[in-house]
C-alpha cells in the first residue's frame, strides 16, 4: 500500500504539460572518423515544429483561407445502427396497447375481487407472493407487476429477430390477462 501511494505521488507530482528537461552537456555523435564529435543541443534546433496559423475574428488566416477540420469524414452516409431489429407495424402497436389495457384491467379486477372475498371472510390469498399485500390497498399495485412483465415480454417478442417469436408475440399478454380475469371471476362467484 505504501508502494502504491509512493508511485501515485511520484506520477502526479509533475504537471503533465511540463516538457522534460534538456541536458546542458553536449551529446556525442559517432561518425566515420575515429573520434566522436560533440553536437550542440540548443532549443532552437530541437524544437522544429511549424508555427500555428493565426486566425482573424471572422475565422480566416492571413492567406484568406478558412480554417477547417484537419480531415474530411470517411463516409457521408448515415450511420447504421449496431442492432438491426424489426419494427412493429401500426396494427401490431394498436393490438399491443389494447392488450396492455386488457391485462392491467384484468389484474385490477382480480385485486378488487380478492380484496372483497378476503374482507368478507370467504377465503385467503392463494398466491404466496401476493399474500403480504392482500389486506391493504397495495394489492392493486402488486397485481400490476405481472402484466407489466408480460407487456415487456410481448414487446420484445414483437421486435425479435426470430420469425416464430414475431408470429406469437401476443401470447404472453393474452395468457396473463386471461389468468387474471379467470381469477377475478372465481373470486366474484365465491362472494355471491
Amino acid at each position: 500500500m505504501v508502494l502504491s501511494a509512493l508511485v501515485l505521488f511520484c506520477c502526479t507530482a509533475l504537471p503533465a504539460d511540463t516538457p522534460p528537461a534538456l541536458a546542458d552537456t553536449p551529446t556525442l555523435v559517432a561518425s566515420n572518423s575515429s573520434a566522436p564529435q560533440p553536437v550542440s543541443t540548443s532549443k532552437s534546433k530541437l524544437l522544429d515544429v511549424p508555427a500555428p496559423k493565426a486566425a482573424d475574428s471572422n475565422g480566416t488566416d492571413a492567406s484568406g483561407e478558412g480554417i477547417g477540420p484537419g480531415s474530411q469524414p470517411l463516409l457521408n452516409a448515415p450511420i447504421k445502427p449496431a442492432v438491426d431489429r424489426p419494427i412493429e407495424s401500426p396494427r401490431q402497436r394498436k393490438i399491443w396497447y389494447a392488450l396492455v389495457g386488457a391485462g392491467s384491467s384484468a389484474a385490477a379486477f382480480d385485486a378488487w375481487s380478492t380484496r372483497r372475498a378476503i374482507s368478507g371472510g370467504y377465503g385467503t390469498e392463494g398466491d404466496p407472493l401476493l399474500r403480504p399485500f392482500a389486506h391493504s390497498g397495495a394489492m392493486y399495485a402488486a397485481t400490476q407487476v405481472s402484466p407489466a412483465i408480460m407487456d415487456f415480454i410481448g414487446r420484445r417478442m414483437m421486435t425479435s429477430n426470430h420469425g416464430l417469436m414475431r408470429r406469437f408475440w401476443w401470447i404472453p399478454q393474452t395468457a396473463g390477462a386471461s389468468f387474471s380475469f379467470g381469477a377475478g371471476i372465481h373470486n366474484y362467484r365465491v362472494v355471491h
